[in-house]
């Protein structure tokens, strides 16, 4: 046997020899990224605890949860009455408040017969109530009527505001209104 023949009979058995199945290799280099623990997602202690005081990003957290006088004092309206922002509330009002208090929020919406009649947003103690109040209710909900932060954001929630205040206005102009609408209809 010549030179030529011992190396392709070597060269063969080294490429027979590659191609065999190794389930265990001889050496393993860092074991612990090929035998990792592995967890199912929510699988008891699996879980990280956030830090404490962590929120989710673009969250602002209510600061008044249960102290409706405090927010009724500091809570402030941030968006000036338009006709764009009073029709954004009048378009969130009719989907999620005109079910209970109805299409002027004298309490009459169509659940009426069937759960018991909400407030009247018309009543001289809702009218003499802050803007704050009014979105705290909306925030963490009063009595029956549920909190609606999940379903309607912040921003629609103080459109919602102006639009009720607008109702009110509406059965009950002040003196103000009359002299604008006197003004606006003398021509």
């Amino acid at each position: 046997m010549t030179f030529k023949h011992v190396f392709t009979v070597a060269a063969a058995l080294v490429l027979i020899s590659g191609c065999s199945e190794h389930k265990q290799p001889n050496f393993m280099y860092m074991p612990d990224m090929v035998w990792s623990p592995a967890f199912k997602a929510q699988k008891e202690g699996s879980m990280r605890m956030p830090v404490a005081g962590t929120i989710p990003r673009e969250f602002v957290p209510y600061p008044f949860p249960n102290d409706p006088a405090r927010a009724g004092k500091e809570l402030k309206n941030p968006f000036k009455r338009t006709s764009s922002i009073l029709a954004r509330g009048q378009a969130k009002y009719n989907v999620y408040c005109i079910v209970c208090h109805g299409p002027n929020g004298e309490g009459d919406g169509h659940i009426v017969p069937k759960f018991p009649r909400p407030p009247s947003l018309q009543s001289d103690k809702v009218r003499t109530w802050p803007d704050g109040n009014i979105y705290h209710v909306m925030s963490m909900g009063q009595n029956l009527m549920p909190s609606y932060a999940s379903q309607v954001s912040a921003a629609d929630r103080w459109a919602i505001v102006h639009y009720i205040r607008a109702l009110q206005r509406s059965k009950n102009p002040n003196s103000e209104d009359v002299k604008e609408y006197a003004q606006r209809n003398s021509h």
